[in-house]
């Protein structure tokens, strides 16, 4: 018998980049044009309004700033204790497309992932049956100073999507949506990456957000399927939680971090996530409590 879940949130566009922080689960809501919060009790709050984009991925600096991603504008913005919002920096020398997931490090820096191709002509190709062979296309991760200063942290890497850092602060895991598998890198003192290899392939599930435990395993929102499951260094699949609806992120919080929240939408195409507020947030209790980064 599977894992229990419970419904959150709903009524929402398509979340993303959840983030559990000071009692309150931190996540975007695309076509919402808004970031949000929800509580264990389920009231939902908007807490940014983003004007004239989707947000996506978000973080917090040391200082307590928060940054998110706008992900059209290929910018990430930061939201002051003033509480106002400004460019934190200029993305665009560097993403061919739309930004989406970030991790943010002890050190205040990002490391923001881009889809690399225009995802929603290819999911159009898709859906007409027409061969499409945009899904090859690779795309560079930025690194993000705290200060703003824009780098390429890693190249070639197909849709970098949902990032983790490892508790030690040395090893960077994300996933590659359209390679079906989780790259490793090293972080060197200065941030840059390095030795890069293979953690998981999880073939043909399509990994998005993800989020590791405090056995080193990683819980993956599989945005191929109606599913979150939990895997292993090599690939070992050790938990499949039914969540009714294509996974899209996943995050470990709650008061010892072992609730898992789950955001699930009917789809992530444009034209149909957008029409009307379908969106969940599941939770489901586990075994294992969060760990690292974010």
């Amino acid at each position: 018998m599977g894992r229990a879940t419970r419904v959150l949130a709903e009524g929402l566009y398509f979340g993303e980049g959840p983030r559990w922080r000071d009692g309150r689960l931190w996540f975007s809501d695309f076509w919402a044009h808004a970031i949000k919060s929800v509580s264990l009790a389920g009231d939902v709050r908007v807490e940014v309004e983003v004007d004239g984009d989707r947000p996506s991925g978000l973080g917090w600096l040391p200082g307590g700033d928060l940054i998110f991603v706008s992900m059209e504008r290929r910018k990430l913005m930061r939201r002051g204790a003033d509480g106002q919002v400004r460019k934190h920096a200029d993305l665009s020398g560097i993403a061919t497309w739309h930004c989406n997931d970030l991790v943010v490090d002890a050190e205040g820096r990002a490391y923001v992932g881009n889809f690399g191709f225009d995802l929603d002509h290819f999911m159009a190709e898709r859906t007409a049956g027409r061969g499409a062979d945009l899904a090859t296309s690779t795309a560079d991760m930025a690194l993000v100073t705290a200060d703003g200063r824009v780098s390429r942290a890693a190249a070639d890497l197909r849709f970098p999507n949902g990032t983790v850092i490892t508790p030690d602060g040395k090893t960077l895991i994300v996933g590659e949506s359209m390679g079906g598998a989780l790259a490793a890198f090293d972080i060197g003192a200065d941030g840059a990456l390095s030795n890069r290899r293979e953690w998981a392939s999880i073939r043909p599930r399509v990994p998005d957000g993800i989020c590791l435990d405090a056995e080193g395993a990683i819980w993956v929102a599989n945005a191929g399927g109606p599913e979150c499951v939990r895997v292993a260094e090599g690939g070992e699949v050790l938990e499949v939680i039914d969540t009714g609806q294509p996974c899209y992120a996943c995050m470990l919080g709650g008061d010892d971090g072992r609730t898992l929240f789950m955001l699930t939408a009917p789809s992530s195409i444009p034209e149909e996530c957008s029409a009307a507020p379908k969106g969940k947030i599941l939770v489901a209790q586990v075994d294992v409590a969060h760990a690292g980064r974010p």
